[in-house]
């Protein structure tokens, strides 16, 4: 894959891009400021990027803000956030779009090369690959409103699960179901949930955006 990595820190920036090239993939950008990674998102369009939070100038939201605005210009460009906090608003922003592709996670509960890599794999073939750390920050405010009433308990752990990007398979391996039961599972979900299918958008993706604006204020 081609990947563009916007990181400030040095020895996590070079780490990151070794581990890459280590897996076969080829760095094309790597950059250490929001204005460096957005002119390097549009500027290579790469296959999927890699991008902290909190860049200069002013180590606010530089970076995430990069993402969106490229995300804009290229609609589904694949963004991988690695941040070492929970930004709730800046998750579902990522997220409103519906067209998946998107990855949150946090760098402390990164614990081995291999996990983190599945995660970038995902999210660039336009999954979702959500911490679960990040996924319990967005579902644990009190709901207004349920649309999500009709789920069982498991149909609702089958989506806390898809929400974290898993595949059907590696839900199943999670819940100790057999694949096909977790399939008819995400298939009842999507009718309960009235999610047709829909060519513009990723109804796994719209499912999970569905369960955390019913849990949201």
């Amino acid at each position: 894959m081609r990947i563009v990595v916007a990181e400030d820190l040095f020895l996590l920036r070079d780490g990151l891009v070794r581990l890459l090239q280590a897996y076969g993939h080829t760095v094309v950008a790597a950059v250490d400021s929001g204005p460096a990674a957005l002119e390097a998102l549009l500027g290579n369009r790469p296959d999927v990027a890699i991008v902290d939070v909190r860049l200069p100038p002013t180590f606010s939201d530089e970076g995430l803000q990069a993402a969106l605005a490229a995300r804009r210009e290229v609609p589904g460009l694949p963004v991988l956030i690695l941040s070492q906090h929970v930004e709730q608003l800046y998750a579902r922003e990522l997220l409103a779009d519906g067209q998946g592709g998107v990855g949150y996670q946090l760098k402390d509960r990164v614990l081995d090369a291999g996990q983190f890599m599945d995660a970038l794999a995902r999210v660039a073939e336009g999954g979702t690959a959500l911490d679960p750390t990040v996924v319990a920050k967005l579902l644990g405010r009190p709901a207004h409103a349920d649309p999500l009433a009709t789920l069982t308990e498991r149909e609702r752990s089958v989506l806390e699960l898809m929400a974290e990007g898993l595949s059907n398979a590696a839900i199943a391996a999670r819940l100790f179901l057999s694949e096909g039961a977790i399939s008819k599972y995400t298939t009842t979900i999507f009718a309960k949930l009235g999610l047709a299918a829909d060519d513009d958008t990723n109804r796994r993706v719209r499912a999970v955006l569905t369960y955390l604006d019913a849990t949201g204020s």
